[in-house]
């Protein structure tokens, strides 16, 4: 049975195979329809069938369901914060309408919490920024209660372990690569890796014309902005230093921090792959 990759994809793959059918998940991307006159389901899936015959049918993985869940978690959990940091943005913004600074690097701390409640603003205004706090508190509760079910989900994970050795990998960042590459045997190398993830060149080449533009970007969102974030911690240091330098002198930061990236996840295949990573292993003391 092969399946395009559409909305309600997952429940059709599950149906059929608890109904004992073989199902092959075709990605749209890797299958050119090319320039037909007519195009309907029924000429799609004789085109499917055919591609599969012949062993060209470009085939997206299907996730287990462990896999998914984790992922509903780690999606959710980024959509938390994201919508939070909107909240924290109006406080800011609240403040600045008044000319107010904060005090604090860290507004939503200890000392920038007591800043917060000696200002005397009028009654809108203050109103506006019991309610945003009030929300703030409420979404800190939410993502602390989120990282305690995913903590416990990945508590035996030898991977999620590994890979926190790397330099600006924590658990929340470790717990997006889990969730997002789910099984990395499927990739045969990290190059692989890193190309479904979006962070390779794109190639184009005609006789004796090459051109390899900027990245592809069509894997995981979130799995290259996790790539990014944790090298742009740590680029001034740590495992990435000598990379991102050598690399921004020459080509710009911008670049320097995909190169880095690509190989962070070069690491991160390898600790997800064999559950530790020896070119970064700590030796101990003597």
């Amino acid at each position: 049975m092969v399946l395009e990759a559409t909305f309600g994809w997952y429940w059709a793959a599950d149906v059929l195979t608890e109904m004992g059918a073989h199902v092959h998940l075709a990605h749209p991307l890797g299958n050119n329809w090319g320039n037909r006159r007519v195009k309907n389901d029924e000429r799609d899936a004789n085109d499917l069938v055919d591609l599969l015959r012949l062993g060209r049918l470009a085939e997206a993985w299907i996730a287990p369901p462990e896999v998914r869940e984790l992922r509903e978690m780690v999606r959710y959990r980024h959509k938390l914060v994201r919508l939070r940091s909107g909240l924290k943005a109006q406080v800011h913004a609240v403040m600045g309408k008044h000319g107010v600074l904060p005090a604090r690097t860290r507004l939503f701390g200890v000392g920038g919490n007591a800043q917060l409640d000696a200002l005397d603003l009028p009654l809108g205004y203050a109103c506006r920024l019991d309610s945003l706090r009030d929300l703030v508190g409420v979404y800190d509760r939410e993502v602390a209660a989120l990282d305690r079910r995913i903590a416990a989900q990945l508590a035996n994970h030898q991977g999620f372990r590994a890979i926190q050795v790397i330099d600006g990998i924590g658990p929340v960042l470790g717990a997006v690569f889990v969730a997002e590459i789910g099984d990395v045997t499927r990739f045969p190398s990290p190059d692989r890796l890193a190309s479904w993830a979006g962070l390779s060149p794109r190639h184009r080449e005609s006789d004796t014309k090459v051109h390899r533009g900027s990245i592809s970007k069509q894997g995981s969102r979130l799995l290259r902005w996790a790539a990014v974030e944790a090298v742009q911690k740590n680029h001034a240091g740590g495992d990435f230093k000598d990379t991102y330098r050598r690399i921004a002198e020459r080509r710009g930061r911008n670049i320097a921090k995909v190169a880095a990236a690509r190989k962070l996840l070069t690491l991160v295949y390898y600790g997800l792959r064999d559950g530790e990573i020896r070119c970064l292993a700590r030796s101990g003391p003597g």
